[in-house]
């Protein structure tokens, strides 16, 4: 039997070091109420998937979307009260 194997080149090099800049783990803690949020909104979803929902998972879940609406409002005023890199000193 023979082999077939690929005789290419990398596509892409990856670099030395794979660990995330400040700039990026800022990001990621700017983002991370909202992360959370909507990962419990999946949970409440996930749980009615099954099932039909109680009024238990119908309060979790209407709790849940207006948690990531609230998150979602938050950190769009926050970034719009971020100073811009293209603005005039």
């Amino acid at each position: 039997m023979n082999h077939i194997v690929a005789r290419q080149k990398h596509v892409t090099v990856l670099p030395a070091d794979l660990e995330p800049s400040d700039a990026e783990l800022n990001a990621i803690e700017q983002e991370l109420p909202l992360i959370l949020a909507e990962r419990d909104l999946l949970d409440a979803e996930i749980v009615t998937l099954d099932r039909t929902p109680t009024e238990v998972d119908r309060q979790r879940l209407r709790r849940a979307r207006r948690r990531v609406l609230a998150e979602w409002t938050a950190l769009e005023n926050r970034a719009a009260h971020l100073p811009s890199s293209g603005d005039a000193a």
